[in-house]
């Protein structure tokens, strides 16, 4: 079975969830401490998820170094609640079958990124960002 993901998924998906987390008590403020231009990044993050769910190629940013960027708001805590607002948001937004592509993508992301903030912690110390 293959699960039909259109742009308009995600072009719905992105800016809810957004929204949602700059209004949660724990993301909203680490969010909208690191993003001054909410439209312009909406916009990067819609061609993350288009390269990421249709293979669009759009996307043309490093993830991992803008993430390492802010290690010091990379903690389990902090991504597990992304998570959780991801799948509601998803679940809420999308037919099942394309909320749990959605879902899993995002579980998969979220892992890279939590391995590759723990290893830069690990290879240059916790209180360092790079330059």
């Amino acid at each position: 079975m293959t699960t039909e993901i259109k742009e308009e998924d995600i072009e719905r998906l992105v800016p809810a969830f957004y929204e949602r987390v700059r209004q949660d008590p724990a993301l909203g403020p680490i969010f909208n401490g690191v993003i001054d231009d909410w439209p312009h990044h909406l916009g990067k993050l819609q061609d993350f998820w288009s390269s990421v769910m249709l293979t669009t190629g759009r996307y043309k940013g490093q993830p991992m170094i803008e993430h390492v960027r802010h290690a010091q708001h990379m903690t389990a805590d902090n991504f597990a609640r992304w998570l959780a607002l991801w799948r509601e948001v998803s679940g809420e937004l999308l037919s099942p079958a394309a909320a749990t592509a959605f879902q899993q993508r995002a579980d998969r992301i979220a892992e890279s990124l939590q391995l590759g903030v723990q290893f830069y912690r690990e290879r240059h110390g916790h209180d360092r960002s790079p330059s």
